[in-house]
């Protein structure tokens, strides 16, 4: 049983990172001996909240994203961080469709996809000062899966 294991990831905001940075928070989380698609959910999760802090919060200029990751009993908490611009209205920008970048491909849909792959998701902004996601998968033990 895992008690409780932490992590701490910062790296530039770069779109070729956010590959990284996946890979990462899933090596950590497999000690929780996820299934597959326990694991995907996290990699997608992770990758949208990454994307959004490169695109929206830093908008492609250089800055720091910035990942922790709390492991405690069978429960990932993943925060991620930038210290970019800020969402001016969180509730706006949760709601499905909704972007700030209408000329981008697939957008609008970030927060909706952390939301249905994790098990709770809370955005905290500050305009100017940056944009803290938090999200939290809990994972069945392997009692349940059998």
């Amino acid at each position: 049983m895992v008690e409780r294991n932490y992590m701490r990831l910062e790296f530039l905001s770069k779109s070729n990172n956010e590959s990284f940075a996946r890979v990462v928070v899933a090596a950590f989380a497999s000690q929780l001996d996820p299934t597959i698609e326990e694991l995907s959910d996290i990699k997608t999760a992770v990758s949208e909240a990454v994307t959004n802090s490169i695109i929206h919060g830093y908008e492609y200029k250089e800055g720091m994203v910035i990942i922790e990751a709390t492991i405690e009993d069978n429960r990932i908490e993943i925060i991620v961080e930038d210290k970019g611009k800020g969402i001016e209205d969180i509730d706006k920008a949760m709601e499905p469709f909704y972007t700030s970048k209408p000329d981008l491909e697939r957008s609008g849909m970030g927060f909706t996809v952390m939301e249905t792959f994790m098990d709770g998701l809370e955005v905290e902004s500050q305009v100017g000062k940056g944009t803290r996601v938090k999200m939290i998968k809990n994972f069945k033990s392997l009692s349940d899966r059998e």
